[in-house]
């Protein structure tokens, strides 16, 4: 089984810029799992700038969910799978949602949470059958006020719960703070 790092922290606190130096001590053998859909020009252009960031020699995977399918043949291929970001794969899977967030019921909620759960399990699933390390990337969501609307608070409760699974399992857990990390699990 390979070993899992998660590297947490807010928006701009350089956890993915941190996650790829670690990639980087591994060796070019990389699997870059991209889980965000670009559906507008603010997106495509974080795109972009992760893209020119990490070398063009790693392999990308553009993937939020099915990671039984897509690691099959990645997981013994590869010294490390970087996985940019788990709070995007939960946005993602919540959002294949079609319902009325503010009328949602807590069994549809529970629902949703257990789907995004399966694509957790899936990924480490994948993860123990191979050597490959993963390092994923994830926002730290609690830190901040409650958001005013259900679907936010929907979401923050989720991920939120979601990087609580991860950092269990976690071998190490690094959260960055202005461009700083600091392991908080070793």
């Amino acid at each position: 089984m390979g070993k899992v790092i998660l590297v947490t922290g807010g928006s701009r606190s350089g956890k993915s810029s941190f996650a790829e130096s670690i990639a980087k001590k591994y060796g070019n053998n990389v699997l870059y799992i991209a889980t965000s859909i670009p559906f507008d020009d603010e997106m495509k252009i974080r795109v972009r700038k992760h893209r020119e960031q990490r070398p063009e020699y790693w392999q990308t995977l553009e993937a939020y969910k099915d990671f039984d399918i897509y690691l099959k043949e990645h997981t013994c291929q590869k010294e490390v799978l970087l996985l940019d970001c788990i709070t995007l794969m939960v946005t993602n899977i919540i959002l294949e949602e079609r319902c009325d967030w503010e009328k949602i019921s807590l069994e549809e909620v529970s629902f949703i949470e257990r789907r995004v759960e399966k694509e957790v399990e899936k990924l480490l699933h994948e993860v123990e059958k191979g050597s490959a390390t993963l390092i994923a990337v994830t926002n730290e969501v609690g830190m901040g006020i409650i958001p005013s609307n259900r679907l936010s608070r929907i979401f923050s409760d989720i991920a939120g719960r979601i990087n609580q699974k991860l950092a269990k399992v976690a071998d190490e857990v690094f959260l960055c703070v202005s461009g700083i990390p600091i392991k908080i699990k070793d």
